[in-house]
């Protein structure tokens, strides 16, 4: 069974056939055969005319590609990245409180970057345009389209609380727009139970017509049980995470975190709504209404601090399938929430005829506290983390147990710019020519904090160019020096400076992975530092938007005026670069296999932190192959070489850990270009590290690792030997094969780094090493009659 990597592959290249069919799924995955091998079950006799196995593909893909429309989903980057930051945990031993305290942080985080992006969404709809803009008849003289929202006009929407109900309908729209796409998602991708939930089917049910579906066979005398059945007495019953009956379907948490999530956004916006209405109650001496808006505010902290509750209160349950749902309280938190936007839309929305909306609206407060409780609880993971990584020092482990902090400050990082650079745009956009808060802008601008996010990122652009630099040097001198290590490589052959130059080059290359820790530790250190500098900054300078630099030195305005405007225009640039790329990503195989590694990694794991991440595509995959190979064993008692390449590899040691033992005992893996340890291993010890790559492959019969010096992404696994078990790891393999041309290579070899794996003849040939280690195919009892000959003939393929 051959299961594809990052790059994605049809069924017609993985085969090697442009007839394949398709023996089970769908058009979003399926597995597939070549037409002479449908029914090869049925024919035991081929397979002395054979010169291999019988090879099956399964395709993944659609998964994570497809639809141009999917690259809309980069724009909640942020909320997959602090996603992984649960899973990077370091491994745990004891310290149990610890290790809950750490996945209630990275929640807290995870809340955070939620209300971040809706009060971004109230900052541009309600106050930048129907507060600023919209009470400004010099800013509406240039935009028509807001012209019936115009205080000049005294018309019913020109009061500002109503322009700010209308308003509201955008980050509700935003809010609600993300509670469908996660609930979509989840049925469309993650809600496939894995096996033992229903007996698994043993038949084949090919998609053509004119091919028979064989009859049911019977039972091998030693067939495998479902995983969920009663372990034997005496049996080891702890299992590695992966390996847990409920990894792989957390319906539980993920609803409960996305009505968490939805509330809190719905609560954002009422928040926004009564804030306002209530600042000029107050001071303008209203008692009935302020006593309303008073009452209103009580309500929203309630159910705000409900919604901390129900996201600090549970984490992952994975010892059984966590397929129940919360009690009323939890479900209906969207809908109460939903209750209070709308009395706060009818509160602001009354009559107020005195009101007059100047400067910027209130409640940009709430950036600030956001940032500060972002910085907070960064540091306290990175507390937490370096307790839990003490306890259990693991020397591979990257960043030495901080990727998690280092991760989840990447996304504050990256919601963070891209809030403040989107507010800044969308500012000067409004303000035509002129610069928001400046002399001659007719609108304040954004929050100073937003102004100050922007401003950073030149900054952070020139910092990033020291260790790019650096890293650039360091790879040229290293393939400098391996020039002469691969001329020896290859033997007495004639040095070709050019060539050698290459190979060097190539390896060279592929060890800047090794490299990304350092790179991740230095971005996220200098966004918390700049960071904590913005909230510095704009708690110094004051509440009024865009003058962050004035009255100091005129050369340090005119430095500060320049990163604001900089900064405005990259993320701006970097805005339509983003969902340009991703689209390319999705329909172009070369970009794919450039920044798809990435993606992949992220989505790879299931939704434990933030519900509104991009879908899992694991939570299908993972079943499927479990699923297909439960099934095809429990049949016809066949071996079976699970061939996994890059990612594929990945899916496949997470199908092998959810088999029951009986089935594992029949399943060989063989992986290749697999960044099982150099990715997985490194940056997601608790699931990926040393100890559980070596329990895998001792409760496996056998595994075999490819892998090549050229490979960027693919690695050795680090598995030693043990007792009767050769080690696991391969390589590296000879890349390219043939050094210069040569009688069996008239033409110039390619450098293959992290493709082409089944070209090299080693791949072959540990391929039928692993079929040999297997054990012989279990033939079920005799029959007199001819279907059992034909089921027995069916079961011994």
């Amino acid at each position: 069974m051959l299961v594809h990597g990052v790059g994605g592959a049809t069924p017609q290249q993985m085969l090697d056939d442009p007839r394949a069919v398709r023996i089970t799924g769908d058009e979003t995955a399926a597995v597939y055969r070549r037409p002479d091998d449908v029914d090869a079950e049925l024919h035991p006799e081929r397979d002395r005319d054979r010169d291999g196995p019988i090879p099956e593909a399964y395709c993944w893909s659609h998964l994570t590609s497809g639809n141009g429309s999917r690259a809309l989903w980069l724009l909640l980057l942020p909320f997959m990245v602090v996603n992984l930051a649960h899973w990077m945990r370091p491994v745990t031993k004891g310290l149990s409180k610890s290790q809950r305290l750490y996945g209630v942080l990275v929640r807290l985080v995870a809340l955070t970057l939620t209300v971040l992006l809706t009060a971004a969404a109230c900052e541009v709809a309600l106050d930048l345009t129907a507060w600023q803009c919209a009470g400004s008849a010099e800013c509406v003289a240039h935009r028509s389209w807001l012209g019936f929202l115009s205080a000049e006009r005294q018309g019913w929407w020109s009061q500002p609380g109503r322009r700010l109900a209308l308003a509201a309908t955008v980050p509700t729209a935003l809010v609600g727009f993300l509670w469908y796409l996660s609930n979509r998602t989840w049925s469309a991708y993650e809600a496939q139970r894995p096996p033992g939930d229903e007996k698994p089917s043993v038949r084949i049910r090919p998609t053509t017509p004119d091919v028979p579906t064989p009859a049911d066979a019977p039972m091998p005398p030693d067939a495998p049980t479902p995983p969920d059945a009663p372990a034997a007495p005496g049996a080891d019953t702890v299992r590695p995470a992966l390996g847990r009956p409920g990894f792989w379907y957390g319906r539980r948490l993920v609803a409960r975190l996305r009505a968490a999530h939805t509330a809190a956004g719905f609560l954002t916006v009422a928040a926004a709504l009564t804030v306002a209405a209530a600042d000029q109650d107050r001071r303008t001496g209203s008692g009935p209404l302020s006593a309303v808006g008073t009452l209103l505010q009580a309500a929203l902290v309630c159910c705000a601090a409900v919604v901390v509750w129900v996201v600090c209160g549970r984490g992952r349950s994975e010892r059984r399938r966590d397929g129940s749902l919360d009690g009323l309280l939890t479900a209906r938190l969207p809908e109460v929430s939903l209750v209070l936007l709308a009395l706060a839309v009818g509160y602001a929305g009354w009559s107020r005829p005195e009101w007059v909306s100047g400067g910027a609206a209130p409640g940009t407060l709430v950036f600030r506290v956001l940032a500060l409780a972002q910085v907070v609880f960064i540091v306290a993971l990175v507390v937490i983390a370096r307790r839990l990584y003490r306890r259990v020092p693991q020397p591979r482990t990257a960043m030495r147990g901080l990727a998690g902090p280092a991760v989840a400050m990447l996304a504050c990082a990256l919601g963070g710019v891209m809030t403040g650079g989107v507010a800044q745009r969308v500012a000067d956009w409004l303000d035509g020519d002129a610069t928001p808060g400046m002399d001659g802008g007719v609108i304040p601008g954004p929050p100073v904090l937003l102004s100050w996010q922007a401003s950073v990122i030149p900054v952070l652009i020139v910092l990033l160019l020291i260790p790019a630099g650096t890293l650039a040097l360091r790879t040229e001198r290293a393939a400098r020096a391996l020039v002469p290590v691969v001329e020896r490589e290859y033997g007495p052959v004639r040095g070709d400076t050019l060539r050698s130059r290459q190979v060097a080059g190539a390896r060279a290359r592929a060890a800047l992975t090794d490299a990304v820790p350092r790179l991740v530790g230095v971005v996220s250190g200098a966004s918390l530092l700049l960071g904590a500098a913005a909230v510095a900054g704009s708690w110094l300078s004051g509440e009024v938007p865009g003058q962050a630099a004035r009255g100091t030195d005129s050369f340090v305005e005119s430095v500060a005026d320049t990163a604001q405007a900089v900064g405005s225009w990259l993320i701006g640039l970097g805005f339509v670069l983003f969902v340009t790329w991703g689209r390319r990503a999705y329909r172009d195989p070369a970009a794919r296999r450039t920044i798809g590694i990435l993606w992949d990694v992220g989505t790879f794991w299931p939704r434990a932190a933030h519900p509104f991440a991009p879908p899992c595509y694991a939570e299908r995959a993972v079943p499927d192959l479990t699923w297909r190979i439960v099934a095809w064993t429990r049949r016809t008692g066949g071996r079976l070489v699970l061939s996994g390449h890059s990612q594929g590899s990945v899916l496949a040691a997470a199908a092998v850990w959810q088999l029951p033992a009986a089935t594992r005992h029949r399943v060989a893996l063989l992986t290749y270009g697999s960044p099982l340890e150099r990715l997985y291993g490194r940056w997601f010890p608790a699931y990926f590290g040393g100890g559980q790559l070596e329990r895998l492959s001792a409760e496996l019969h056998c595994w075999r690792n490819l892998w090549r010096a050229t490979d960027p992404i693919g690695g050795p696994v680090r598995v030693s030997a043990h007792g009767d078990r050769p080690e696991v790891d391969r390589g590296p393999l000879t890349d390219p094969s043939a050094y210069s041309r040569t009688v069996e290579h008239p033409l110039p070899e390619p450098i293959l780094g992290h493709s082409d794996y089944q070209a090299d003849p080693v791949f072959a040939e540990e391929r039928a090493a692993l079929l040999d280690r297997l054990p012989p195919p279990l033939l079920p009892p005799q029959r007199d009659d001819r279907r059992a000959q034909d089921s027995s003939g069916r079961s011994s393929a």
